[in-house]
């Protein structure tokens, strides 16, 4: 006996296909005998996982909801709203009110309608821009040697694509930019 952990290891492996092999299923006990019991046709008897069992008598069964009782309208059962503001949310409204009337600039958009080295050109563009829109503010910007013209103060992406569109004739190369805007505070 010179191996015998060699020899409990492959009596254990043994035993264990053994055991395996015992667990498939069983054939009926009587073969001529009259089978009484229901069968269902294999193709929905068959599950993932092999043959599928009727679980229906499992299942809770609960009564029908009851219809809702519907609420009584009278005078006793209606609330009038109303509009009281107690004194602290008031004035938290005044001190929200009193810092938005401070606020000068807020991210927008502005339409970089010329970038260059002539100013001529520049003041060209301008004046064709506030002659026919008086109401654009323009903003005419240099940096050695780069002159820039920016035009409006738009809050929203489509305002200034409008305003992008209506330009174009006049500045063909024009586009958009985010910037920093003033708040016109007579719109508010």
């Amino acid at each position: 006996m010179k191996h015998p952990l060699r020899n409990v290891l492959l009596l254990s492996a043994l035993f264990s296909l053994g055991a395996c092999a015992s667990s498939g299923p069983s054939a009926p006990a009587g073969a001529g005998a009259a089978d009484t019991t229901r069968r269902v046709p294999t193709s929905a008897a068959q599950g993932p996982t092999g043959p599928a069992e009727d679980l229906s008598r499992y299942r809770s069964v609960f009564a029908a909801p009851k219809a809702p009782v519907a609420a009584p309208t009278g005078p006793a059962r209606v609330v009038a709203p109303t509009n009281h503001v107690n004194p602290q949310i008031e004035q938290r409204l005044r001190d929200q009110a009193f810092t938005n009337q401070n606020v000068k600039y807020a991210q927008g958009y502005r339409i970089l309608a010329y970038v260059g080295l002539q100013k001529e050109q520049a003041m060209a563009v301008r004046r064709a821009v506030i002659s026919r829109y008086p109401e654009e503010t323009d903003y005419l910007g240099y940096k050695q040697p780069i002159f820039r013209l920016w035009i409006g103060d738009y809050l929203t992406r489509l305002e200034a694509e409008q305003a992008l569109l209506r330009i174009r004739p006049l500045a063909p190369k024009a586009e958009l930019e985010s910037a920093q805007v003033i708040i016109n505070k007579t719109t508010f």
